[in-house]
């Protein structure tokens, strides 16, 4: 039954239960003021009767005796609605206004024990007798005379008719005026609750309004200091989250689907002339004299799609997060490394290793410290190895290459690779991060690229809690400035009850480097772009991979360099 009710209770809404509750705790807080005004009334005027009934019953009860004494004819009249029985010798007189009587009747005097009475007037309440009134009365003893031996008692009453009277008036006064107040204070109390509510109604249509797919909707903040305040105030900052949440996954997927879309494109064309020329042999459609160019053709096709699946295997490890191999690399000599690999491959190409100077003009033979760092030799030697790459595809034979390296700031180094080429479009800048992005709009292959190298330099940068992006090459060209953390990546926390045998933290609880995607980092953007992200307009690392707070943020001015 109980449980019943409370499951009715709970259909009812928020406002109906508190108008409920509110008017409830009236009618009872007036129930109790109304019981409590009744109860004390009464007691008064009940006193002062019973002060009127002790003034005058000596000296009434005293004249009835004597006069029956004295055996007058005539029956003593009392004066208003008082009642007088007297008991002398057992028998029983009884005097009382003949109006008296048929208004209130006669009370019921119990039997009475003479030896018992004394002169102290204490008023009692008795019962009507034919009628419902009741009736307070005295009982005090009386002698033949004055001063003489008990001889009987003698009984004075007044009816309560007047007291009920009143109380039964007052009562109806209290129950009308605070059915009255009830009323009034329940429908104050369904407006002031209507009008708390509102902000939670207002929340409630937010709610909906997100359901239907706005997420761009916030709840109205009242003060902080309310508690709707600060419930708005939570559930804004979580729904921002959510909101951006949200669109990191629609994001997410809207860059695997165009990463699926493109790779399927790149592997495509390898796949289409390899089965090409398996089937133009298998039909004999293939002179002998012929057979050698369709294999080199099949062989170099398989080679690019080769290279490409390789460069899609390492992005999509960089994205899982496995442990680098971290150890103290020289990037001087890695600068050094890439500029005679160029000159084999393009002897007629100037290339040079300069340091970083705050101009960005270095003399040729200036001399270049060494700058160590803490990071996975192979991959660095990548990153310079895929700029460089890039430099020879996209800029014309015999343009000069100089690879600056330097340390700004005792926990940042950089490498810059410059080429003074025709260089980037700024509108082309920002992107060129991006997996399968290419400058060229007609997705040729002429320049060999398949649109993945920079983006891995921006993955193995990002999983070295680096940084990449694109400037300008004072007197034309283009400049990938690449930023590393000196001391390297910060380490994985220790898990909770391993000890000093802790494994590496799975990539998937964030405690190793995540490579954001292309399209969410500012790797490419503009020297000026997301100041807020890098306040001292250092080298931009990854939106989902930035450093954390204990570390420093890149060198200040290294954006400023041109």
């Amino acid at each position: 039954m109980l449980t019943r009710l409370r499951r009715r209770w709970g259909a009812f809404p928020l406002s109906v239960q508190l108008v409920a509750i509110l008017a409830a705790l009236l009618l009872l807080g007036l129930a109790t003021a109304g019981t409590t005004t009744l109860t004390v009334l009464r007691a008064h005027l009940v006193h002062q009767l019973d002060d009127e009934l002790t003034s005058s019953a000596r000296s009434l009860g005293q004249n009835t005796v004597d006069q029956l004494m004295a055996g007058r004819n005539e029956q003593p009249v009392l004066p208003s609605d008082y009642y007088v029985r007297v008991e002398v010798d057992g028998k029983v007189d009884q005097i009382i206004n003949h109006q008296a009587e048929e208004r209130f009747g006669v009370p019921r005097v119990p039997r009475l024990d003479l030896d018992d009475l004394d002169d102290e007037l204490e008023p009692v309440t008795l019962d009507g007798a034919g009628s419902a009134v009741d009736w307070r009365a005295v009982t005090l003893p009386v002698s033949a005379v004055r001063g003489g031996p008990t001889v009987g008692a003698v009984t004075v009453a007044l009816p309560l008719a007047s007291v009920d009277l009143t109380i039964a008036r007052t009562g109806r006064l209290l129950v009308l005026s605070g059915a009255a107040i009830a009323g009034v204070g329940a429908l104050a109390a369904w407006f002031a609750v209507r009008r708390s509510l509102r902000p939670l109604r207002e929340i409630e249509a937010t709610a909906g309004a997100i359901a239907a797919g706005d997420l761009s909707r916030r709840v109205p903040t009242p003060p902080p200091t309310t508690e709707v305040g600060s419930l708005a105030r939570s559930l804004n900052v979580m729904l921002a989250q959510i909101e951006q949440s949200f669109a990191a996954q629609q994001a997410s997927e809207q860059r695997m689907r165009r990463f699926v879309s493109d790779a399927s494109h790149e592997l495509r064309t390898p796949l289409a002339t390899i089965r090409g020329y398996g089937e133009l042999y298998r039909m004999g459609g293939v002179e002998p004299d012929g057979v050698g160019h369709a294999m080199s053709r099949i062989e170099s096709e398989a080679k690019r799609m080769g290279t490409l699946v390789e460069d899609l295997l390492q992005l999509a490890r960089l994205d899982e997060g496995r442990p680098l191999d971290l150890r103290p690399v020289d990037l001087t000599a890695v600068a050094a490394d890439a500029v005679a690999d160029l000159r084999a491959v393009a002897p007629g190409r100037p290339a040079t290793v300069v340091p970083l100077a705050a101009t960005g003009d270095a003399g040729a033979d200036a001399t270049v410290p060494p700058v160590v760092v803490t990071a996975d030799g192979d991959k660095i030697r990548q990153v310079v190895a895929n700029l460089v790459g890039n430099v020879l595809q996209h800029t014309p034979a015999g343009t000069p290459v100089e690879i600056a390296v330097g340390q700004p700031e005792p926990e940042w180094a950089l490498i810059e690779v410059r080429d003074h080429g025709p260089g980037i479009a700024e509108d082309d800048a920002p992107r060129v991060f991006e997996r399968f992005f290419r400058v060229d709009p007609s997705r040729t292959r002429s320049s060999g690229g398949s649109g993945l190298g920079l983006a891995i330099v921006a993955a193995i940068m990002g999983a070295h809690h680096g940084g990449v992006r694109v400037l300008p090459t004072p007197g034309g060209g283009t400049t990938v400035q690449v930023a590393a953390p000196v001391a390297g990546p910060p380490p994985a926390p220790v898990p909770a009850g391993e000890g000093d045998e802790a494994q590496p933290a799975p990539a998937h609880d964030g405690d190793e480097a995540q490579p954001a995607p292309a399209s969410t980092t500012p790797r490419g953007r503009s020297p000026h772009a997301s100041p807020a992200a890098h306040p001292k307009g250092a080298t931009a690392a990854t939106a989902e991979q930035a450093p954390p707070a204990a570390e420093q943020a890149p060198p200040a001015g290294v954006a400023d360099r041109r």
